[in-house]
């Protein structure tokens, strides 16, 4: 964790006014970082690190006691064995852009910007001393009016760097020579595990960017699946155990992230709310947190709206 940047306010960015909410536990860290820091320990352990090495067609694969699929939304090991996982893919209606920018956010920013092309939401938080994640989101209606899905990569930079100008103060947007707009997949798994097979991360399960999980829940499957063949050394024993121990977690997270990305597919229908009440929406949009949860985690924002509002709540 020492390499990790840690925040514990969400600022709320809407009609040019920014409020803050703390008592919210996030952190972020470089990718190629975290990588190295993963690979590090592996070293440590002894582990036969091997890069390079396609696994497209899982049959070749040398004989082994159990495979692990944690490799992503796009799955090779899941597609591999369809009729064993059983997965179910729904894709989320609002376009996204995962992009970086030089501007330094102070916590997570949600920035909202209503513009002559429609609305947009941004996600950007900081994840070392020179970087920040900016993702971008908005309605498929939105992206065509601006005509997105025909601009080129330095257009597309440009464009957005121009919506959200007063937020990235005067900063660029970064890509890696890569730029593409996505719907998010919510990835579903009837099964988790065969005799000899399992998936991790989001090979197994997604959780939209919005509440920040992915990469904290696909550790913790990690973590879930070594303390289950701690008590059950065989897989066929382990699997199961695992599973039973971690799918109420992990349909829980999803339900959260599905309601918040649902949110931001609606935010048209919250964003004529004053700062202050838009805020409160923002910040209950999962149902992970309530009104009193709210209170619980920053009582001087929770006093400020019922001063507000009168008391009146």
């Amino acid at each position: 964790t020492a390499a990790c940047e840690k925040w514990d306010n969400v600022d709320i960015v809407h009609r040019g006014e920014r409020i803050t909410v703390r008592g919210n536990r996030f952190s972020g860290i470089a990718r190629l970082r975290f990588l190295r820091v993963l690979q590090a320990r592996c070293g440590e352990l002894g582990v036969d690190l091997r890069f390079h090495v396609s696994v497209a067609d899982l049959s070749v694969l040398p004989a082994h006691d159990l495979l692990v699929g944690a490799d992503g939304a796009n799955s090779t090991v899941r597609r591999a064995n369809e009729s064993l996982f059983q997965p179910a893919v729904e894709y989320g209606r609002n376009k996204y852009i995962w992009l970086g920018t030089p501007r330094l956010f102070h916590g997570l920013t949600l920035s909202f910007v209503e513009h002559h092309s429609g609305l947009y939401a941004s996600h950007s938080y900081r994840f070392d001393h020179q970087t920040s994640t900016f993702i971008v989101e908005c309605s498929e209606a939105t992206w065509r009016a601006a005509g997105l899905d025909a601009m080129s990569e330095p257009e597309t930079c440009a464009w957005l760097e121009e919506v959200f100008r007063e937020h990235l103060d005067g900063q660029p947007l970064l890509t890696k020579n890569f730029v593409k707009w996505w719907n998010f997949p919510l990835v579903r798994n009837g099964r988790w595990h065969g005799d000899d097979v399992v998936l991790l991360g989001d090979a197994l399960h997604t959780a939209h960017f919005s509440i920040g999980s992915g990469t904290k829940l696909a550790l913790e499957d990690a973590i879930a699946l070594s303390r289950a063949f701690a008590t059950e050394t065989e897989p066929r024993k382990a699997l199961p155990l695992f599973e039973q121990n971690r799918r109420p977690r992990i349909e829980q997270y999803q339900q959260a992230a599905l309601d918040s990305l649902r949110w931001f597919e609606e935010m048209g229908e919250y964003i004529h709310l004053d700062p202050l009440s838009f805020a409160v929406e923002a910040m209950t949009r999962s149902k992970r947190v309530d009104y009193e949860k709210l209170r619980q985690r920053d009582p001087d924002f929770v006093a400020r709206v019922d001063a507000e509002r009168g008391g009146r709540r």
